[in-house]
């Protein structure tokens, strides 16, 4: 973009004809020649190769390429054959609130002028297309297919149809795909639509990466689907309700897994020979069967339960983790065993306690993961403890719990989130701090870890209610009292509070003695 604003600020032709610039001695800034034939030719800008022209506007986001193309001939040239085409009705649906007119109005605007650029491109040299429409309707079901058969060409590289529709679905057209259409296709993603490609689909030689959201699709047609992506690295299904039975193929070139919330799946087996990265959030009645897990490096898990079920089986069944996340959406247990079992290769640990009712009682048993991961370098705890009681450090601070026969010796960055003045959160930040010789950074955050009121358009801090407020002047009371005495000098010690504006509008000064819970 500076490029482009040095350019217009240098231009040497002005309505079509080329002069020189007010008060410019010599000749205009093309040179004798270059401005001839700009003359001749009626070109509107200084003169540069063609191809040189078409890398700058392909570099260009979709909005800013359209706006150079209706300003310059050049640009308009090679907009025919913009390699790249973004297109949305985020500002139709989601815009000013001073576009006052009605719906169906923005409605066709926007299908008009999808119409025009699609219209105009030759389709030639187009390797990514992108298309999200908030709130489709039917009205856009009818522009649909004549624009994928505009956009999907044997030279695209990245199909993403995103329709974000909670009404009727759209069947897209597999016969796109069939022959030689996909051959180049190496990305697609597709979201809220109907897609069922048993018959018609080709052979996806060049597809890597397939992302399939809120998509209905049966398994038999995954299935064929699957069968004809033999390149395939990354496959992600999220929210697809109709399958039941995900049965993924010999991919060798598979790396990655993911399905998220399908509800209607019970059985998930894999024949991916070269699986190194999984991420699910599927309950634990799921029944998985992923052959070699042993080359599982990096694991997110999301369910009931997750914490005991990662502590007790984790560590067996997949002996050779480097980055493990767990997010439980429901914790029953009061804590976390001390086992024998280890990670012995682990290297990154983040533990999620979040939704309703879902903190372990204590958080002190943590130290279970830190005993069990010689090797652990970072170490995340995300806690949403509103839900569950909890025993205050200042209702009962005499004796803090310790494991001095603990020691972490490549443990280098903790960071806690939601930090609260529980007891037991008191004594987890105590004994890392107390046992750990190579720490070099922790971070407590009495906030829920997002954005405060300075960028929020809310004016408040994100989700920092009045008694999470007050909370959270406890939690920084008791991080000053019993934990910032115990860092040593050679540790990065970082405390993140609410602002000073929700605290001065929300919360009246506490003391010590008033922060019994």
């Amino acid at each position: 973009m500076q490029r482009l604003r040095e350019m217009e600020e240098n231009r040497c032709v002005a309505d079509g004809s080329a002069v020189s610039q007010p008060g410019r001695r010599g000749a205009p800034c093309l040179g004798d020649d270059s401005s001839q034939r700009a003359q001749i030719e009626g070109y509107s800008g200084i003169y540069l190769p063609e191809d040189i022209l078409c890398r700058i506007h392909s570099l260009m986001p979709t909005r800013y390429a359209a706006r150079a193309a209706s300003v310059s001939r050049a640009f308009l040239q090679s907009w025919r054959s913009h390699p790249n085409l973004a297109l949305s009705n985020f500002d139709e649906v989601f815009g000013s609130k001073k576009d006052a007119r009605p719906k169906d109005e923005r409605t066709r605007d926007f299908i008009t002028r999808v119409d025009g650029i699609l219209k105009n491109h030759s389709g030639i040299g187009l390797k990514t297309f992108k298309l999200q429409i908030f709130s489709a309707k039917a009205a856009h079901f009818d522009h649909l297919d004549s624009w994928l058969r505009i956009a999907v060409t044997p030279r695209t590289e990245e199909l993403m149809l995103d329709l974000r529709s909670t009404s009727a679905k759209y069947n897209f057209p597999c016969s796109l795909l069939s022959d030689r259409t996909g051959d180049s296709l190496q990305y697609l993603l597709l979201a809220s639509c109907n897609f069922h490609p048993r018959i018609e689909i080709g052979c996806l030689r060049s597809l890597t990466r397939l992302h399939l959201r809120k998509v209905h699709i049966t398994d038999g047609d995954l299935g064929c689907l699957l069968s004809n992506s033999f390149a395939l690295e990354l496959l992600e299904l999220s929210d697809c309700s109709t399958i039941i039975c995900l049965k993924i193929p010999c991919l060798k070139k598979l790396r990655h897994l993911g399905v998220l919330s399908c509800d209607s799946l019970q059985v998930v087996e894999s024949k991916a020979t070269n699986l190194s990265s999984l991420s699910f959030v599927v309950e634990l009645h799921v029944r998985l069967s992923l052959g070699e897990t042993s080359l599982i490096k990096e694991l997110d898990r999301s369910c009931s339960n997750v914490a005991f079920y990662a502590r007790t089986e984790l560590p067996s069944s997949m002996p050779n983790l480097e980055t493990l996340t767990i997010c439980s959406i429901h914790e029953v247990v009061d804590t976390l065993p001390m086992l024998p079992s280890r990670f012995l290769h682990l290297k990154f640990l983040q533990i999620v306690l979040g939704g309703y009712k879902s903190s372990i009682s204590d958080y002190f048993s943590l130290v279970s993961f830190l005993e069990a991961s010689p090797s652990l370098e970072t170490f995340i705890l995300r806690v949403f403890p509103l839900h569950e009681e909890h025993v205050s450090v200042f209702k009962d601070p005499l004796v803090l719990r310790t494991m001095p026969e603990q020691h972490h010796v490549k443990l280098k960055r903790v960071t806690i989130i939601n930090f609260y003045s529980a007891k037991s959160m008191v004594e987890l930040a105590c004994h890392i701090l107390e046992s750990t010789t190579s720490l070099e950074q922790l971070t407590l955050d009495t906030t829920n870890g997002v954005h405060r009121c300075s960028v929020n358009k809310s004016g408040k801090c994100s989700g920092m209610r009045r008694e999470r407020l007050v909370e959270a002047r406890r939690a920084f009371l008791a991080a000053q009292t019993y934990i910032k005495p115990k860092v040593p000098s050679t540790v990065e010690y970082n405390i993140l509070e609410p602002c000073s504006k929700c605290y001065a509008v929300e919360v009246e000064p506490l003391d010590v003695k008033n922060c019994h819970i």
